[in-house]
């Protein structure tokens, strides 16, 4: 009954107690879209018009996001009077008739929607008549019921801190509901402990839920400060962790690096939150506890996965994609995993997650872990780390026992990073009583021209900046294949360096990345 804005338990305020803002900048080019009927979301499209909210049809993140109306902040970034008309229609038609489906009554599907709600209320409903600010509060109230009583939802992952941000919120500005500030200021620290590492990384090792994680506190805090309520300790310890561990993640073009369901996001809004999360400097060289590292010298990035999978039930975004590496110099990325497509249909989410998405080695064509629906099944148990530096060199030798169950195999790579950063090297090799075939890829980068060189075993690389760097390998068959790359706003086409090394071939491909001064 708790659902049903009829259902009264106590007064319904007028309007929000307080004035809650959504901190995060929207799109007007995705708010024209949504005029013409069309939400578009972590690279998918949904038809979305008032009347149609019982029959939307797409992929499952689709649904949850337009359920979860974060998509205002692109109407309110349009700032029309029609922008604002179809905000409230929107609005007002789902309050109408609530949709059955049960992914809108999912926790974080709700906790997004009543912060999304409040934050946009000057912006959709404030000029509104009394009669539709009425519903609307009368929404709210039963959706935070329905929330409070819904909490903890253990499975949910990072998307729990979404699902007591909309709890905290809806504390702030349902002032007369006492009980929902009570719950969140329990809950909170709870789901920290759960999620965020020692080393400041999300137990997700996602850096797309890093940084998702990350926005969701952020506003939590500014929420307690809006209501003058003093935070649990925790939560700015938690911020405070938490966002070095986002900057050791980004490329020299200010965006995300592409492990475990993530995509680039922009520069502007990754800098947004770690200016909210207030926290300046250089992120760490490595992450002990997430299993990242991050050899910098001159102007290369090279950022490692060296972690094992997030465990069950926190690896819904987790990729086969253990020991692979992504590469920029300056503001270009160069060597790249093929990111995420979370909004596309199955097959494309399998493909993106598989070990051959990754610029990494692979056995037989056989994932390193195990892909399932909603996490991993076989996967790596142990993975052996050790880094050292000197004199501004770096070097980092690293392995995985993932293929150990269906090959009695292990992965070795070894990487150097010079103090120029221009002279990279590295060495792949199998360690297994029985030779195995396998391929060892490199995914370039769209912007990135690939020629391969008459030896055959060479490939000169043309940077978007007009640099000129040489992949040469040895050890194994090179050739340039096609390849899809996920990590910006739409799919786009590039080429991946392909090394096929065959039962009866050496077990071990060395190979270097250099830069030349020119193609001659």
């Amino acid at each position: 009954m708790a659902r049903l804005p009829s259902f009264r338990m106590g007064r319904v305020p007028d309007a929000p107690a307080l004035s809650v803002r959504d901190p995060w900048p929207g799109d007007p080019a995705r708010g024209a879209r949504l005029i013409k009927g069309e939400l578009e979301m972590g690279g998918g499209v949904l038809a979305l018009r008032p009347g149609g909210w019982s029959d939307l049809a797409g992929s499952p993140v689709l649904i949850a996001g337009a359920h979860g109306f974060t998509w205002l902040r692109d109407l309110r970034a349009l700032g029309t009077d029609a922008a604002r008309l179809r905000a409230r229609a929107l609005v007002a038609d789902w309050i109408n008739e609530p949709p059955s489906a049960a992914i809108a009554r999912r926790p974080d599907v709700v906790g997004a929607r009543i912060t999304a709600w409040l934050g946009h209320y000057d912006f959709f409903a404030a000029t509104a008549d009394d009669a539709f600010r009425q519903r609307l509060m009368a929404r709210l109230v039963a959706d935070a019921r329905s929330l409070s009583a819904a909490l903890p939802a253990e499975e949910l992952d990072a998307r729990a801190l979404t699902a007591v941000k909309g709890l905290v919120a809806a504390a702030v500005a349902l002032r007369e509901h006492t009980g929902f500030l009570t719950r969140a200021l329990r809950l909170l620290p709870q789901e920290i402990a759960r999620q965020v590492l020692p080393d400041g990384c999300h137990a997700e090792r996602s850096p797309a839920a890093q940084l998702s994680a990350l926005q969701d506190l952020t506003e939590i805090r500014a929420l307690f400060q809006t209501s003058q309520t003093q935070p649990p300790p925790v939560l700015a310890a938690a911020i405070e962790r938490m966002a070095p561990a986002l900057r050791m993640m980004r490329h020299g073009d200010g965006g995300l690096c592409l492990f475990n369901g993530s995509r680039e996001e922009t520069a502007a809004l990754v800098d947004l939150v770690l200016t909210q999360a207030g926290r300046g400097g250089r992120g760490p060289a490595a992450l002990t506890e997430g299993g990242f590292h991050r050899m910098q010298a001159g102007r290369s990035v090279l950022i490692v996965d060296c972690g094992l999978p997030a465990p069950a039930g926190l690896d819904r975004l987790a990729h086969a994609g253990t020991l692979s590496m992504e590469l920029s110099v300056g503001r270009d990325r160069v060597i790249v995993n093929c990111g995420a497509f979370p909004a596309g249909p199955p097959q494309w989410r399998d493909a993106a997650r598989a070990t051959a998405a990754h610029s990494t080695l692979i056995i037989a064509d056989t994932n390193s872990s195990e892909l399932k629906p909603d996490g991993l099944g076989r996967r790596p148990t142990v993975v052996d780390v050790n880094r050292q530096e000197a004199a501004g060199a770096h070097w980092l030798d690293v392995s995985h026992d993932g293929w150990k169950k269906p090959f009695n195999a292990v992965h070795r790579r070894r990487l150097y990073m010079a103090e120029s950063g221009e002279d990279i090297r590295g060495e792949d090799l199998i360690e297994s009583p029985d030779p195995q075939p396998f391929h060892l890829r490199f995914h370039l980068h769209p912007d990135v021209q690939a020629s391969l060189q008459q030896d055959g075993g060479t490939v000169l690389l043309r940077l978007k900046s007009g640099s000129f760097w040489r992949l040469r390998a040895d050890g194994a068959r090179l050739n340039l294949e096609e390849t899809i790359y996920l990590g910006g706003p739409e799919p786009r086409r590039g080429e991946q360096v392909v090394l096929t090394a065959f039962a009866d071939d050496p077990q071990q491909v060395k190979w270097a990345l250099s830069k030349v001064e020119r193609a001659g």
